[in-house]
C-alpha cells in the first residue's frame, strides 16, 4: 500500500482490513517517499515501512485516494516511483482519487478506468489519454484494476482476492468483517447522485 501525507484512511485501511483477514497468506507492506510517519487527511499519524526506493518485489501494489493526491498530482519524485511501481508490479489497483496519480503518470493512457463520482471532473481532468467509466464501482483491465470512492476500495480489494484465492475466500473475508460486499462492479448508484449517467 502507498502512503503519502492526507490519503484518505478508509482507501488504506479499509483494503488492508480485508487482506489483513488473511495474514497468514499475505504480507503487507507500507510504502512512502520516505519511511517514517505520514500523517492522514484526518490527522491520524500511521508508518510508512519502506521508502519507495527500498520497496521489496510486490504482487500488488495499492495507490489509495484523498486531498494529499491534488499535490502529489505535481510532485514529479512521487509520480516516476509510482509509475515504476506500476511497470515492475504484477497486478496495480487504486482506490478514489488514486487513480488520479496513476493517471498523471501516463501509465493509464488508452486503459479503462474509473475514480470517485464526487471528484469527477477533476480527476478526469489529470488525463484525456484514459478512457474513463463513470459509472462502475471498480473498473479492471489488463493488470490494473480502479476502485470508486472510499468504501468502493473495499469491494475492489474483496474481488482481488477472489482473483487470486477464490470466491469462497473473498465471501469469508467479507462476512468475518461483517461487510455486505457489493460483488458486481456495474453496481454504483453515485454515478448517477452525481450527474454522472443512469
Amino acid at each position: 500500500m502507498v502512503l503519502f501525507d492526507d490519503f484518505e484512511v478508509l482507501d488504506v485501511y479499509g483494503p488492508l482490513s480485508m487482506f489483513g483477514a488473511l495474514k497468514d497468506r499475505v504480507q503487507i507492506t507500507t510504502i512512502a517517499e520516505k519511511a517514517g510517519t505520514i500523517t492522514t487527511a484526518s490527522g491520524l499519524s500511521f508508518v510508512a515501512d519502506v521508502a519507495f526506493a527500498d520497496a521489496p518485489q510486490l504482487d500488488l501494489v495499492i495507490i489509495p485516494g484523498g486531498m494529499g493526491t491534488r499535490r502529489e498530482v505535481n510532485n514529479a519524485q512521487f509520480l516516476s516511483a509510482i509509475r515504476h511501481l506500476a511497470e515492475v508490479t504484477p497486478q496495480v489497483a487504486t482506490v478514489c482519487t488514486g487513480a488520479a496519480v496513476l493517471a498523471k503518470t501516463g501509465w493509464l493512457d488508452g486503459k479503462r478506468a474509473t475514480s470517485n463520482k464526487m471528484a469527477w471532473k477533476w480527476v478526469t481532468a489529470q488525463s484525456a489519454k484514459v478512457l474513463w467509466v463513470p459509472k462502475a464501482r471498480w473498473v479492471e483491465d489488463g493488470k490494473v484494476t480502479s476502485s470508486s470512492g472510499v468504501s468502493a476500495g473495499m469491494d475492489m480489494a474483496l474481488f482481488l482476492i477472489a482473483k487470486r484465492f477464490g470466491k469462497e475466500t473473498a465471501t469469508w473475508v467479507a462476512n468475518r468483517a461483517e461487510y455486505r460486499w457489493y460483488d458486481n462492479p456495474a453496481d454504483d448508484p453515485y454515478a448517477a447522485m452525481n450527474g454522472l449517467g443512469a
